[in-house]
């Protein structure tokens, strides 16, 4: 197996290692420490659970006498130390194998349970050298690549004037995007890590390309970068950036804050979504820049919300759903049919009106500043697929919240404070935004109904599918427009929905 290794000057440096590692591992992790008494095997194994903690003062006790010390953390961790493990065998009773299958393992010693222990393991064997301690950390290549990237995002802050501070998970998302919370030593306010590697090419779909390539989805962070330049030059509240590697996909960005638009119990707060439906008003109004430079010799340029990426969204739901659904993959004739559909909607839509759209424009990613004013409330985070396209498409994406249900009566106010806004600024086709609003929000709960299957199938993230009568009843809803009526007949067919007339 490869390795890494690290000169720890101090303890200091060994307990930066720890937090390092609490970023990098993941459930099914069992980390070997190994080393002399007094090398950093415990130092180390207590800053890894303090910093999954996110918490300095937590209290960690030594396992030396009971052997295993369990806590229940943002991942679960089991600390063993086996110093005085008698036999191998005993392992089973200690219950690793069931603290290894629900989280992260570390264990102090692993020397006296070497055949029990997975051989797939990441180990750290620690040496004396001169005043501090060198770590050897040897692991299999995926998880090593984990630890490596968690290195250089270390380095990255330190370049950057951080290189002393204290880094904690904030979330990671339906993408392979993750973010931190970084606290500096110094006081500043806090920053947020945004990382987010180059997208790994994925299977060919068409014409040559994956699925990435034909949604004209963000494949690095250039158009992130773009896009906030260009919402924060137009006075809308998108995170400043403080510091960048674009090769490597790092961001150091502002902190907007963690207050959302939903109350504690995840209910919409309504007069927040009003306030940012009304933002999207101020959007689209203003037509957008196609071109944006953020470096020598880099531009950006927003790709159109195409036939190409319409339709390789809405194939989710044939491709993913439908035969999750049946039991049995669509038909050709069902295909042909439901894509035929598709194009002569899309051919609607070419009269509509376009502009900027930032894609994801929902809970999630809008935050509420309550010490601002204006515009300035809301704060927007996560548009970096960010696209030219139907204007209708982001009201869409709020109206029909994908995480939270919005009732009816908050759903016809939301679109009211839209139009609203827009009639304000002149030059609107109310019944035009209209159409297109039920077209955009059948697209999107198309899109969103194969994602759910897919993140739970091919990414083993069931936990998406909560959302899906939510997304069927909005999308009972979006295809009440009579421009919708072959789609709606098409769904009731392939046993996608049921007709009114049979309940």
């Amino acid at each position: 197996m490869k390795s890494l290794e690290r000169l720890l000057k101090d303890e200091a440096a060994t307990i930066e290692l720890g937090e390092d590692l609490a970023l990098a591992l993941k459930k099914g992790d069992c980390v070997g420490l190994s080393g002399d008494l007094g090398a950093g095997k415990s130092t180390i194994a207590r800053a890894f659970l303090r910093a999954m903690a996110d918490d300095d003062s937590l209290e960690v006790p030594s396992p030396t006498f009971t052997l295993v010390q369990a806590y229940d953390l943002r991942i679960p961790v089991a600390h063993f130390d086996l110093y005085r493990l008698a036999d191998a065998s005993e392992l089973d009773e200690l219950g690793f194998d069931e603290a290894l299958s629900e989280g992260i393992c570390l264990v102090e010693w692993p020397e006296k349970a070497e055949e029990a222990l997975p051989a797939q393991r990441i180990t750290l064997s620690f040496t004396h050298e001169s005043e501090g301690r060198r770590v050897r950390i040897t692991g299999p290549d995926a998880a090593l690549e984990r630890i490596a990237r968690s290195l250089a995002i270390r380095a990255f802050l330190s370049d950057a004037g951080h290189a002393d501070a204290r880094r904690r998970h904030l979330s990671g998302d339906a993408s392979v995007r993750a973010y931190e919370r970084i606290h500096s030593a110094d006081g500043e306010p806090a920053k947020i890590l945004m990382d987010a590697a180059k997208h790994k090419p994925g299977p060919i779909l068409q014409d040559g390309k994956y699925y990435q390539q034909l949604a004209h989805l963000a494949e690095d962070v250039i158009p992130f970068v773009a896009i906030s330049e260009l919402l924060r030059k137009r006075g809308f509240a998108a995170p400043a950036i403080y510091a960048r590697d674009l090769g490597k996909g790092l961001l150091l960005i502002e902190d907007l804050g963690s207050e959302g638009i939903l109350d504690a119990e995840a209910r919409p707060i309504a007069d927040r979504y009003i306030e940012a439906v009304r933002l999207l008003g101020r959007l689209h109004a203003e037509t957008a820049e196609r071109d944006i430079a953020i470096a020598d010799g880099i531009v950006h340029h927003i790709p159109d919300f195409d036939r190409t990426a319409i339709k390789i969204e809405t194939s989710l739901l044939i491709d993913w759903y439908l035969p999750w659904k049946r039991g049995l993959p669509a038909s050709d004739t069902e295909r042909s049919d439901y894509f035929a559909i598709w194009d002569e909607l899309i051919d609607i839509l070419g009269s509509g009106e376009k502009n900027l759209l930032l894609r994801d424009f929902h809970s999630p990613n809008i935050l509420w500043r309550p010490d601002r004013l204006g515009l300035e409330r809301i704060g927007i985070i996560d548009f970096q697929d960010a696209m030219i396209g139907p204007t209708a498409y982001d009201v869409a994406a709020l109206v029909q919240d994908a995480r939270v249900t919005i009732d009816r009566r908050l759903a016809e106010r939301l679109l009211g404070a839209y139009v609203a806004e827009r009639k304000a600024q002149g030059g609107f086709d109310e019944a035009a935004f209209l159409r297109d609003w039920h077209l955009m929000a059948a697209q999107r709960n198309c899109k969103l109904a194969g994602i759910w299957v897919r993140l739970m199938q091919r990414d083993g993230k069931p936990g998406y599918m909560k959302h899906m009568p939510r997304t069927f009843a909005y999308l009972q809803h979006a295809l009440t427009h009579e421009v919708l009526t072959p789609l709606r007949e098409w769904c009731i067919k392939a046993g996608i929905l049921v007709s009114e007339s049979a309940n």
